[in-house]
């Protein structure tokens, strides 16, 4: 499928969207091996769902996906749009089209929400027009700003607050996507973005997620429970066990997962491992 960058964030480019994974390893620091060989391709126009019990390796996964500097890649590739990013700093990688909303997202006191976003959004369009400066107009960045706020019911007051400080869980959650929004990422990996969320705020949070999602963009939902998915229908729904996927299906297999628990695929990875 050949796609187009957003208007918003600069020059328009062809190329191919797709996150691709290939027999991904990753470790701690220390060497501690936690994803143990991930194949997995995500398109645009798709959602796909790791789930997958506490401990399993899922938060490393995206982390490791995004370039975090204590996740060590010991083994596999990263493509992006048939890219090797697997070396490439997280800057790097948000700046071709890769986006993380954390499970905990942190406060940056003395970083307003309206500065952070405009200079996220500058410093994308710098790097995809050649390294030369192109900001976005001031009108045009608050115009967009306002009306995805107005979207996302996040209050106004918030653009002239400093990101996340002393915001409400939910609040932090509406902010990571309203970020998305902006950015308008070619993918967007969401570690546990239901994790602490009302009823309310998740409807609107899985509502802008998927309202993004479309030919121009894919996401990687990563979550413990069903209900976010119950706003956001994943294409592909994959169960994550010590560190590896081991076993794949369609949003069924989601609702498998609610009735009857991980322990299934926890005691058919045990067994596996031991033969």
């Amino acid at each position: 499928m050949r796609v187009k960058f957003p208007q918003i964030l600069g020059k328009e480019t062809d190329f191919v969207g797709l996150l691709k994974l290939e027999n991904l390893h990753v470790a701690l620091e220390d060497g501690t091996e936690i994803v143990k060989g991930v194949d997995l391709e995500v398109d645009v126009n798709e959602v796909h769902a790791v789930m997958g019990p506490n401990g399993s390796g899922k938060s490393t996964l995206s982390y490791a996906i995004m370039g975090h500097p204590a996740y060590e890649i010991t083994e596999g590739r990263i493509l992006l749009d048939g890219e090797n990013v697997t070396e490439l700093a997280a800057n790097e990688r948000a700046q071709r089209g890769l986006f993380l909303a954390f499970q905990y997202p942190h406060a940056i006191p003395g970083v307003t929400v309206t500065s952070f976003m405009r200079s996220a959004i500058n410093s994308v369009r710098k790097a995809r027009n050649g390294g030369v400066d192109s900001p976005i107009p001031i009108p045009e960045f608050r115009t967009e700003l306002l009306a995805q706020m107005d979207r996302l019911k996040v209050s106004r007051e918030l653009a002239s607050r400093y990101i996340n400080d002393g915001f409400s869980g939910g609040e932090k959650k509406r902010v990571e996507i309203l970020q998305m929004a902006m950015l308008k990422p070619r993918m967007a990996v969401l570690d546990e973005t239901d994790s602490g969320l009302d009823i309310d705020a998740l409807r609107v949070v899985a509502g802008g997620v998927k309202e993004l999602v479309g030919p121009e963009m894919g996401a990687l939902v990563i979550t413990h429970y069903q209900r976010i998915l119950d706003y956001i229908t994943p294409d592909h729904v994959h169960v994550f066990v010590d560190g590896r996927i081991v076993e794949s299906g369609g949003p069924e297999l989601a609702k498998q997962l609610e009735a009857d628990g991980y322990d299934p695929f926890i005691q058919a990875a045990t067994v596996g491992s031991e033969a």
